[in-house]
This record gives C-alpha cells, sequence and structure tokens, in this order.
C-alpha cells in the first residue's frame, strides 16, 4: 500500500515536468512573503528538497521542506448570485438555475520555521492542480495536510 501511495505521488510530481511546464499555477493570496502582492500569478515549484514559488523566472522564496511545520488546504464555496441576476435579466428561468449553480476556490496555505526566520503564505490553486500540489507537498515534507474545514463550527 505504502508502495502505491509513493508511485501515485512520484507520478504526481513528474506529470509537469512531462508536460513540458516545470511547477503548477498558483494565485498569491498573502502571507509573510515581502516581494510579493496579494493576487499575484505565479509557480510554485518542487526542486529537489526544497519549495519554490517563482514570479515568471525570478524567486521569489526557497523553503527547505524540513523546515515547513504546517500544509492547510480549504475551500471557499459561494454561490454565483452576481452571474445569476446578469443572466436573469434575459432569461428568467436561466437566471433561476444559474443562482443554484455553486464556485468553488481552492486554497493551500503553507508554514515554515527556520530557526528564528518564520514565514508562511497562502496560494489560491486550480481546481485541476490542487490535489497534485497536495501530494507534492505532503511527498516532499513527509506531513499530512490539515484540512480546515474539519475546524469549522456549524451552527
Amino acid at each position: 500500500m505504502k508502495k502505491a501511495l509513493a508511485l501515485s505521488m512520484l507520478f504526481c510530481l513528474m506529470v509537469p515536468v512531462f508536460a513540458g511546464d516545470k511547477g503548477y499555477p498558483v494565485m498569491y493570496d498573502g502571507g509573510t512573503v515581502s516581494s510579493a502582492k496579494a493576487g499575484t500569478d505565479m509557480k510554485l515549484v518542487f526542486d529537489g528538497d526544497e519549495i519554490h514559488l517563482m514570479k515568471g523566472k525570478e524567486m521569489v522564496a526557497a523553503i527547505p521542506a524540513n523546515t515547513v511545520t504546517e500544509i492547510s488546504y480549504g475551500q471557499d464555496v459561494h454561490r454565483r448570485v452576481g452571474t445569476a441576476v446578469a443572466v436573469g435579466a434575459f432569461t428568467l428561468g436561466l437566471g433561476a438555475l444559474t443562482a443554484l449553480s455553486k464556485s468553488k476556490k481552492h486554497f493551500i496555505g503553507l508554514t515554515w520555521a527556520d530557526g528564528d526566520a518564520k514565514g508562511g503564505f497562502a496560494m489560491q490553486v486550480g481546481k485541476d492542480d490542487y490535489r497534485g500540489i497536495l501530494a507534492g507537498l505532503e511527498g516532499i515534507t513527509g506531513m499530512t495536510a490539515v484540512d480546515s474545514e474539519a475546524f469549522n463550527v456549524k451552527n
């Protein structure tokens, strides 16, 4: 079972390499990386025992895998009300159906501590990439991602 899991993680890490595009596209959502602004498109690259955050060809952050203290994952789910109103202006039935649809955004957080240097950031990732990114982070760090949805209290 462990061998199958290790092979699947290796496959997830190797797919971007063979696709000719190194790294996963992410959107920096905020954190302690001083040279990045929220909303900036970047790439997350696994390079040996380091995690690199790249903006174009420039390396914004290099995080040694052994300094990672937590990997977290969460979703932001919301209804498409704005789209429903716009569509409903032309066709009432289709606007009502659009109001029932939901949109999901996937977020992954990473925190690290290297001596006195501590940091972290959150990134928005695509629906097709978040599983590969989580598998890559878990594989390179040896940690398991924490699901932030498990901590939400529903009233």
